[in-house]
Order: C-alpha cells, then structure tokens, then sequence
C-alpha cells in the first residue's frame, strides 16, 4: 500500500524527524491561504500523486508570490502524471538547500535483510543513478538484532562527505528513516531529497513510503491513509471482494487458488507465448459465491479475451469451483472462451456439474495454457 508525500511527512515527523512547514490544498484558493500561513516566499506547490518524476512533468513549482502560488495551483491539479490526475497539491516553505542527499531503506529479498542506501546524488530518480553510476549508492545490510548501528551511520556520513556539523542530525534522521521502515512494516522508506541546508540542519523535503499490504492488520491506522483514487479500479473493486488481484496488460484472464500456482499459471502462459491478463488467487477457502466474484472481476477488464482457470482442489472443493462458475455464467452472462483444468477434491461431481456447458475442460496445466494462448491469438 502506498501513500502520499504529506502522509509520509506527517509520519516522519511522529519519529522526530523535521520536515518543512506545509499543508495539503485541493482547491487554488486553498493553496493561496496555505501560503499565507508560511513564513514568507518563496513556497513549493507539489502535485500528490503516487508515481515518480512529478519534477519533470511540471508537477513541482517554485512560487514567489500568492498570484503564483494560485497560478501554479491551477495548473497542477488536474493535470496527469503517468496516468495519475492530480487531485491535491502540497504547499510548503521553502528551504536553503546547499546539498541534497538520497536515503531509502528496502528488504534485499537474497540476503533477507533490510538494506539502507544513500547517495549523494538526491533530488533525481535514484533507478537512473543505479542504472548510469552504480558506484555513487553505498548499500548498507542491517542486521534487524542490531539494528541500524552507529558506525553505520558514520559510514553513510562519510560516504556523501557531510561536514561535520550536520553529521548527527543525519544520523539522528537516518535512525528515525528506519524506526520507521521497521514500526511500520514498510516494503520501502526513502527521502529523495534529504536536505543539508546553509546552516546545516538536515531536512526531510521529500517522503515516500509503501507498506506491506499482508501487515496491515498489526496497524489499524494505515489503511485510512489509503488514496483509493490513485488504485486501479479493479484493484480497488477486488479488494473490496476479498479477492486477491493485479491488473496486467494481457489477454488471457487467470483464476487459480494459490499464489504460488498463480504464478506458475503465468509463468507458463508466458511461455506458450500468451499474456496473463492478470494475478488472481481465489484463495485457499474460496467458495461459490467468491469464485463467481472472482469471474466478474476479471471480464470487467476489456482486455480479457479468454478464461483460463487453473485449480488443484483440496480446501477448495471442485464441485464449488464448478458451482462458483454456474453462478457466474447466469449472473453476468459469460460470453468468452473458459478453459479449464481442474483436479483434486471432488473434481468427477464438478465435471459432472460442467458436462452441459461450453467450458473447454482439460487434463493438465500445460494444456490448460496452450488452449487459452491459441484461443486468444485467435480473438485477436
């Protein structure tokens, strides 16, 4: 789950971390009044969206003015960033930047450990860094019974060459970045740019975070931070389902009880040169009326041309399956092409329930993807 920027603030700052003076405005007037509560100009007008590159889009503007500060407004909300529209704009104070500093921390999944990097070239996608000048990330394993440890710290310290009058107010930041990343169960936290300003305080001017969605019931305050508007839609409608889906860019919509089949489905529909229209795992005690939901999810998206249903029966019964897609079929009139394989738990009543129908029923999960691939480079 991610959140935006002023959310992810207003977090850091819980930790103590200090960020400048700002509030969140959905209306240019708004943004007027937000502004004359600061402390003079120039002040930032961000647009809020959960995609990166807002700077290069024209979604960050310096204002020196209220007039500017209205104008900037006006033209940030609405507009569309990567496919995200603006919806609210960040004003803040503006601040004497004199060195800008990335930090983030992420789980290395190989070393199944949470990695701190920083880099001295903040303020740019942190992706182009990586990719053009690897050697400018320094990458730090934290040992989660040690923690994050002082020597550490000084490491990252010395790495982007901070004076040493900012050097415990980086560490003191930096700590908190991953009181943060570890209280909240995140998947990633990053300040992009931390801030060193002339008088060499250490500002967090930017703030993301995206949690781990299988956490979120140890934090019953996160979910209300959650910006559905900037979700896919069938996400959004899945979720509320109790389904777990990702929407992808394919033809071929899957249905599979278990995310490791899931992903397996995929992996082998890929490999017979189709594309999965999606993840979709039903789950391990799905019954009729979820796998019926399940199937309107997926042929809500226009892209789906097939069905490919991939179930290995055992806490979900088969004959429920089979129950769960007669549902469907009366409901919401299924016209497009259902391959099927299914085994396990009472398979010979659901294929018996299934006899009557149009489904293409195989034998094996290869033959499943073969037949759904042929079937929608056909419909193409």
């Amino acid at each position: 789950m991610k959140i935006h920027e002023y959310q992810a603030k207003a977090i850091f700052r819980e930790y103590g971390m200090e960020t400048p003076a700002g509030r969140v405005a959905e209306t240019p007037d708004e943004a007027v009044e937000i502004a004359a509560e600061l402390v003079g100009f120039p002040v930032v007008v961000k647009a809020q969206v959960h995609v990166g590159g807002r700077g290069k889009a024209g979604g960050v503007k310096l204002a020196k003015s209220a007039d500017k500060v209205k104008r900037h407004a006006e033209a940030i909300l609405g507009m569309d960033i990567k496919g995200s529209t603006v919806r609210k704009v960040l004003v803040e104070g503006g601040i004497d930047i004199e060195r800008e500093i990335y930090a983030g921390i992420v789980i290395d999944r190989a070393r199944k450990l949470p990695v701190l990097m920083i880099s001295a070239a903040g303020g740019v996608d942190i992706e182009e860094v990586a990719a053009t000048n690897p050697d400018k990330i320094l990458k730090i394993g934290i040992d989660q019974t040690l923690g994050l440890c002082d020597y550490q710290l000084r490491q990252a310290a010395f790495f982007v060459d901070l004076p040493k009058e900012a050097q415990r107010s980086f560490a003191k930041t930096v700590r908190a970045l991953y009181e943060v990343f570890i209280g909240k169960d995140c998947a990633l936290a990053e300040i992009n740019p931390l801030v060193m300003t002339g008088d060499k305080k250490i500002i967090a001017c930017d703030g993301k975070m995206d949690f781990d969605d299988n956490a979120l019931a140890r934090h019953p305050e996160l979910p209300a931070l959650r910006d559905e508007g900037e979700d896919e839609p069938l996400e959004v409608d899945a979720r509320r389902s109790r389904v777990n889906y990702v929407k992808l860019d394919g033809e071929i919509g899957c249905l599979v009880n278990g995310a490791g089949l899931a992903m397996g489905t995929m992996d082998i529909v890929k490999h017979y040169g189709g594309s999965p229209a999606n993840f979709l795992d039903v789950g391990g005690g799905a019954g009729p009326e979820q796998i019926a939901e399940a199937l309107r999810i997926v042929t809500s998206d226009p892209l789906v041309k097939v069905i490919l249903f991939n179930i290995f029966g055992g806490i979900v019964r088969c004959d429920r399956v089979a129950e769960g897609i007669l549902q469907a079929k009366e409901k919401i009139g299924l016209t497009l092409p259902i391959v099927m394989r299914l085994v396990g738990t009472n398979e010979e009543k659901a294929r018996e329930m299934l006899a009557n129908t149009d489904l293409i029923m195989v034998d094996t999960m290869s033959e499943a993807a073969k037949k759904a691939v042929e079937l929608s480079k056909a419909a193409a």
